[in-house]
């Protein structure tokens, strides 16, 4: 197992606790003379009641308190943030949601690193959490475990499920004149119920999910509902096996490897999962010392296909999905067909093959949410990489639930996602279409927002199969149709997106995997040579710093790229 320095110089550390003056500081919040002995264990709580997702985690982080003492571990909780992407959709605030990964992981390796703790449990519920969680847990490389506070129960209104995507979907709908305000005002009272992250194999669960199969979270816990009382058993049960997992120094960086995050991104296939675990992985392996670019992702998603019968584009939610076997489930029928790596660690120390060995080959015939495997929902993965003129760096599509992922037709530019979404809601844009939306990039937004707003506007508008949208923006995880998104290099850069003009053709082709615009070389060469960077949007501030630090989406937006 790993014992880098940093865990060396930690447990040195702790053990010094035992005669230093600082161990009077240690008594004042709760130590007594045998603690001293003990692993000190964070608990990254990130509580907040600003959204839905987070709300419930406070009574988590006291079950894991219980199960690390349990375990003869002497738990201390500390804070981190979090912002609601489904409050900030659509607002100037949605900038800072990947900004907040970021933060999130800088806190905990400052947290955890500044009081020189031998390992730490991260409880998070809202998207960014767990990717920045993960980013710190592979920095840092001191023993860790992520727990996933839950996803929420579906929402119900006239026998149909629902999820936060319903409503923005109803917006769309009521200002195509499909559903009237009584309908509108129903779906979204009715559309959240209480704790939990957005139900559907959005970015939450997706990250969720593919950390259980990566072996950094329990079995079963990432499909978990967020009120349920087996969430908060497993939560204790989670604070018992890190302390083990400390004391067998089982650290991130044995557990995150190329062969883990493989089988991580085969389950984010299996399942139909967000744009955003592209992203989130990249930035993962960067922090973890593994080589990883955009072509794993097109490797594994020609070999692996969806299982799942899911929405954003399919049936159901993630608590249909743990009622059907969950992850593991998906991952054994993975294993079966030898698509996943069998002997990759896990947390609890057994194997992959190990704590799927009690797990049917196929999924019940009771249920339809995971298909059998000769019956998939599509034959290959649903996250294509796209290249061509228009992103020579790379971009990423989203292709279930289209039925025609081929689109040639007339750009449609827009130079923020007001503009566009305005557009759409006035009834301005015509089937054929492809949507433009730019200077929206990690550097340019910044912030790289999620354009959830204009895409269910345009599902809503009945457009989905027959408009296209392109961005160096983000997707939500609630986000399907013809979209490519992380389009780079981005337009703030110079890149090719910057040099659209309106009305001209372009072609998304995913069985090509292209994204072309069709200008002739001469006539791009005369537009880049009058192109003009644009002045930043923010000179002071985390926004700033953050548009100055930050690297290409095709690198996963990392902000420790190359520094020196």
């Amino acid at each position: 197992m790993s014992d880098s320095t940093d865990n060396r110089r930690s447990r040195a550390i702790t053990e010094g606790v035992q005669r230093s003056p600082n161990r009077a500081m240690l008594r004042a919040v709760g130590f007594q003379d045998s603690d001293f002995t003990k692993p000190i264990v964070g608990v990254a709580s990130a509580h907040s009641t600003i959204t839905p997702c987070n709300m419930g985690i406070a009574p988590l982080a006291i079950r894991a308190e219980a199960g690390i003492r349990a375990a003869n571990g002497m738990p201390q909780v500390f804070g981190t943030i979090t912002i609601s992407d489904g409050i900030s959709m659509g607002t100037e605030g949605m900038k800072y949601s990947l900004v907040s990964r970021d933060v999130i992981a800088d806190s905990i390796e400052t947290a955890c690193t500044g009081q020189s703790m031998d390992g730490v449990l991260a409880i998070g519920g809202c998207d960014k959490n767990m990717p920045g969680a993960m980013i710190a847990m592979a920095r840092m490389n001191i023993p860790a475990l992520f727990v996933y506070g839950g996803t929420i129960e579906p929402g119900h209104l006239d026998g149909e499920d629902l999820t936060v995507v319903s409503s923005f979907e109803a917006v769309g709908q009521y200002s195509a004149g499909r559903i009237d305000e009584v309908r509108l005002n129903s779906v979204e009272r009715n559309a959240c119920p209480g704790a939990g992250s957005c139900g559907g194999m959005y970015t939450a669960n997706t990250m969720s999910s593919a950390f259980e199969a990566m072996g950094m979270s329990l079995m079963y816990s990432s499909t978990m509902s967020a009120v349920a009382p087996e969430k908060a058993a497993n939560t204790e049960l989670a604070g018992t096996v890190l302390v083990n997992a400390i004391r067998n120094n089982l650290c991130p960086r044995d557990i995150i490897t190329r062969k883990s995050i493989e089988n991580a991104i085969s389950v984010v296939m299996a399942v139909g999962g967000s744009t955003n675990a592209v992203l989130h992985f990249l930035a993962i392996a960067h922090s973890a010392g593994v080589e990883w670019n955009l072509d794993d992702f097109e490797r594994i998603r020609e070999r692996v296909p969806v299982l799942c019968d899911l929405k954003p584009s399919g049936r159901y939610v993630a608590t249909d999905l743990h009622k059907a076997g969950g992850i593991p489930q998906v991952m054994k029928m993975l294993l079966a067909q030898g698509l996943l790596h069998g002997d990759c660690i896990t947390i609890t120390g057994q194997t992959v093959e190990e704590v799927l060995k009690d797990i049917p080959v196929e999924p019940r015939s009771d249920q339809d949410v995971i298909r059998p495997w000769d019956r998939p929902m599509y034959k290959q993965g649903h996250l294509a990489i796209l290249r061509g003129n228009l992103a020579e760096e790379g971009a990423v599509a989203k292709i279930s639930g289209v039925k025609n992922p081929i689109i040639t037709g007339p750009a449609r530019v827009f130079e923020s996602e007001e503009a566009s979404l305005a557009a759409i809601l006035d009834n301005k844009i015509n089937a054929g279409d492809i949507l433009v939306i730019r200077y929206e990039g990690p550097k340019g937004g910044p912030g790289m927002r999620e354009m959830l707003a204009p895409t269910s506007a345009i599902i809503g508008a009945g457009l989905g199969d027959s408009v296209g949208l392109i961005t160096d923006g983000r997707f939500s995880g609630g986000t399907y149709g013809m979209v490519v998104g992380h389009v780079a290099p981005e337009a703030f850069v110079g890149g090719t997106i910057a040099l659209v003009n309106e009305g001209d053709s372009i072609t998304i082709d995913a069985h090509q995997r292209l994204i072309q615009l069709n200008v002739s070389e001469e006539e791009l060469a005369t537009r880049r040579a009058n192109w003009k960077a644009p002045a930043p949007r923010y000179t002071k501030g985390v926004l700033a710093k953050y548009a100055k630090l930050v690297a290409t989406s095709s690198k996963g937006a990392v902000t420790d790229l190359d520094l020196f």
